[in-house]
């Protein structure tokens, strides 16, 4: 029992150390140069989050995106952000776990959904910030872009749980 105990927490900080280095790496390539609107980034630390949430359950997932979004506003120096990254991955986990029981429902689908539903908390962060609802018309475009977002995360996550179907884990 503790060694299980032992092992998910060790697997929970990889995954979080991972995510956070997808996200840092994220940082470093100004995605602005492919889809020129401010704010756009391609998501890549949710393929830790969709993996997370479908091996390891909600509540996991959802301690991992919460240390992800405070370690990441930490070492960025930049709390200010941590509004927004939270609001964003607490949305869009919240989505994802409602909606990754639903049969019809593909690892796609879901992470669309939690691809629009982080742009939505972060809209909502915005608000809250800005303290203007301008910020309202920029949601549609987010909207937008979350469709090729969500896609490629989720064909990613796709591609990774082929790939660990494959690879035998020791207990």
């Amino acid at each position: 029992m503790q060694h299980k105990k032992t092992r998910d927490l060790a697997l929970c900080a990889l995954l979080t150390a991972l995510a956070l280095g997808l996200s840092t790496m994220e940082n470093l390539f100004p995605v602005t140069l492919l889809i020129p609107l401010p704010g756009v980034k391609l998501g890549l630390a949710n393929i830790v989050t969709v993996f997370a949430l479908y091996r390891l359950g909600p509540a996991r997932a959802f301690a991992i995106v919460i240390v992800r979004c405070f370690l990441g506003a930490m070492f960025a120096g930049n709390l200010s952000a941590l509004l927004f990254s939270l609001l964003g991955g607490l949305a869009a986990m919240s989505v994802m776990s409602g909606l990754r029981h639903i049969r019809q429902l593909s690892i796609f689908g879901v992470s669309i959904a939690g691809a629009a539903a982080h742009n939505i908390g972060q809209i909502c962060a915005a608000l809250i910030a800005m303290g203007s609802v301008h910020v309202l018309g920029y949601l549609p475009v987010l909207l937008a872009v979350s469709l090729l977002t969500g896609s490629l995360t989720g064909f990613i996550s796709g591609l990774l749980f082929r790939a660990m179907n494959h690879i035998k884990l020791s207990h």
